[in-house]
This record gives C-alpha cells, sequence and structure tokens, in this order.
C-alpha cells in the first residue's frame, strides 16, 4: 500500500534485507570499502554478509554495523570525542535536534553513537539533501542508516509541496513512530563556521504542526581541528576568482571521505535545553517575528554550547594583530596549529593559489566559534 512518505523516508523493516544484498553486490560500494579495508572483495563481502545476519531494521544496522563504524572512526580520526548537556534531554521523550553543521557524514552518526552509549533505545532519523546521494549506493546506505531525504534544487512551487510533506513526515516521525530527528541548522554547512539557524528551517518544521510537538534541542558541534578546513578554503578561493564555480561529484566525495577519515582532535556535542522552556514567550508575535526570533535564540544556545579549544584563541589574535587572548594557550599550542595550517595549505593545488587569502579563510573558521561563544555571552537570553 502505497504511504505519502514513501518517497522520502528510510526503509522499513521489509526492505532492509534487499537493500543489504545491493549493497554487497555493488561494485563501486565494494571498490570504497577496499579504501578503508585492504582484503579482497570477496573477503570482505563474506565478513560483511556474516554482520549482516539478523539485521532486518534500520535500527538493526545501526547497532550492529554503524556503532562499529563510529567506533572506529572515532578511535582512528580523534583524541576523543565528550558528550554533555544541561541536562540531557529526557528519555521517555523523542526530540528534534538541531545542530550546526561540521559534516555531511558524521554530525548524525556520532549523536546516534552517542545516544546509545547514554543508554537510549533508539537513535535519531537523519534529514539529508539529495544533492549528496550522488551514486546508488550512497542512497542505499543513507537509507539503511535511517536518512530521509530532503529536496534540492526546486522550483519556488515545489519546494514548498516538499517542505509541507517533509515537515508532516517528521512530525508522524516524532508522534507517531516514536523516534528522534536530526536536522542541521542550515543548507549545507557554514563553510566559514559562522554558524546561524535558517528561519526557512525552523517554518519548514510549522507547517506540520506547532514547534513545541518537537520537543527541538539545539546541538552545538565542535572540532578542534577542521580535516575539511583546507577544501572550503580551496572553494572560497575558486568562487572568488570564478562565480560560477560549482562543485564536482568528484569534490563531494573527496569532502565525505575526507570529513570521515580526517584529524579532528578533540570532538565535544553539547546538548542545550528543550526550547519548550521558553518557546511561549514568542506566542504573541506575527509568524515572521516569531520565528526570526526563535532563530536568534537557538543561535544563542548553539553559540554558547562550543568547546573552545587553543586554536580558537590563536586564530582569532593572529586575525586581529594582537595577543588579548594568550592567557588561553602555549607557545606549544601557537607552534602546532601554525605546523597544522602549514600542512593544510600545503594540500591546496590550484592556479593562482593565494596563500594569504586562503590562510585568511582558514584563520577566520576557526576565530568564529570563538567570536560567536563571546558575543552570546554578552547577550541577555530573555531579551
Amino acid at each position: 500500500m502505497h504511504n505519502e512518505f514513501d518517497e522520502i523516508r528510510p526503509f522499513g523493516k521489509g526492505e532492509v534485507r534487499p537493500a543489504v544484498e545491493s549493497l554487497l553486490n555493488d561494485r563501486q560500494f565494494m571498490t570504497m570499502l577496499r579504501g578503508f579495508i585492504p582484503l579482497p572483495k570477496g573477503v570482505i563481502r563474506f565478513l560483511l554478509r556474516t554482520m549482516f545476519i539478523g539485521v532486518n531494521t534500520t535500527l538493526d544496522f545501526q547497532r550492529r554495523y554503524m556503532r562499529r563504524v563510529v567506533n572506529y572512526t572515532l578511535k582512528k580520526s580523534t583524541d576523543g570525542c565528550t558528550f554533555s548537556g544541561h541536562p540531557l534531554p529526557v528519555k521517555d521523550r523523542h526530540h528534534t535536534y538541531i545542530s550546526n553543521h561540521r559534516d555531511i557524514v558524521l554530525d548524525s552518526a556520532i549523536l546516534s553513537y552517542e545516544l546509545f552509549k547514554n543508554g537510549y533505545d533508539t537513535t535519531v532519523e537523519i534529514g539529508i539533501g539529495d544533492n549528496l546521494l550522488i551514486y546508488p549506493w550512497i542512497r542505499t546506505l543513507v537509507k539503511l542508516n535511517k536518512a530521509f531525504t530532503v529536496k534540492r534544487g526546486l522550483s519556488p512551487r515545489q519546494l514548498l509541496e516538499s517542505s509541507m510533506l517533509m515537515s508532516r513526515y517528521i512530525h508522524h516521525a516524532i508522534k507517531d513512530k516514536g523516534e528522534n530527528i536530526w536536522l542541521a541548522q542550515r543548507e549545507g554547512r557554514a563553510k566559514d563556521s559562522d554558524d546561524r539557524t535558517q528561519e526557512s528551517v525552523l517554518k519548514m518544521l510549522g507547517y506540520g504542526g506547532s514547534l513545541d510537538e518537537l520537543n527541538i534541542v539545539p546541538l552545538t558541534i565542535s572540532y578542534e581541528f577542521d580535516p575539511c578546513d583546507y577544501l572550503k578554503a580551496k572553494e572560497f578561493q575558486l568562487k572568488r576568482d570564478n562565480p560560477a564555480y560549482k562543485k564536482s561529484k568528484q569534490d563531494d566525495l573527496e569532502n565525505m571521505k575526507v570529513g570521515i577519515m580526517g584529524y579532528k582532535g578533540r570532538v565535544h556535542y553539547e546538548c542545550a535545553p528543550c526550547i519548550n522552556e521558553w518557546l511561549g514567550e514568542y506566542d504573541g508575535l506575527t509568524k515572521a517575528d516569531f520565528y526570526m526570533e526563535v532563530a536568534r535564540r537557538m543561535d544563542n544556545a548553539i553559540h554558547q554550547g562550543y568547546r573552545i579549544y587553543p586554536n580558537n584563541y590563536i586564530a582569532l589574535d593572529l586575525l586581529n594583530g594582537n595577543r588579548d587572548n594568550a592567557d588561553n594557550y602555549t607557545a606549544a599550542d601557537e607552534k602546532r596549529f601554525e605546523d597544522y595550517l602549514k600542512r593544510q595549505l600545503s594540500k591546496i593545488d590550484i592556479p593562482n593559489k593565494d596563500e594569504a587569502f586562503l590562510r585568511e579563510r582558514m584563520l577566520t573558521m576557526y576565530a568564529n566559534p570563538l567570536r560567536n561563544k563571546m558575543a552570546s555571552e554578552n547577550e541577555d537570553d530573555g531579551a
């Protein structure tokens, strides 16, 4: 029987086994895996088929497969991941986590992993743009990993219809399916790390019902090092030199691979209180003002949740040409960060490479979380 959500929802129970088989028989997927697991394809296929015995739901897939993948990734590419909140959301209520966006794949995967570790009985369904589903195996993999599709590149009328459908689905997932939801606060990553919630995301959520039904939790993701920083800086220059420049599918795939396996240093996830605690303060406003104020208040919560590392203080001082924040880092921290910047900049190979511009773009990426946290701490939350 056709369901109105079939086009965008994750796989259902009866669809998981065929999806797993299609992955195991996909040449591109197996070739990609060999980049991580240096074994013959036949051996990898046998090991995966054994691992997937008894996997009949998307939650089974996350427990059996994604937990191991995320655990391996965190051990290989970070110096540890911490997770905290004020307090952690209650376990008998399902939530919509809206976060700043650091990595295409890992933002939601690490959140699910941490929810498992903290005793939750389910994880999150994930909103992911269909522009990233560049190969059939990626579409299959993300739908196995409880992803629902966010359509991009639509006409205004199609966008409205798609947004209304997605909103109805999210309300359905929270209220009827008993799922948690993860969404990025904006379309695409903020390449300069100046994280701001798009009001359009909140308006979309409001199409399917009231925001308080979704138990929205602002979530802050902090990386000590962003492995894609040099790719973002490269894109800044390419767009500066050619305003018509657009990334290719291969560029998107490289961003995914570097984001997953590149070195991140320390990683921290911080949950703010559910916005239901203060949402009623804005009931008397017009819709336009309501969404503007909710976005501002959520930004304030996300900015206050940043975990600030020595890199952030050093980057701000380097941009400002002073040492106002020198109490927060050592000479060893400075050398480590400068050496890191040189290594990352050396990876950029483009015509007319503008070292000064690229360096400024990378420093800005590390300075903006600190700038935003400082501004949020000076803001009266009740305003």
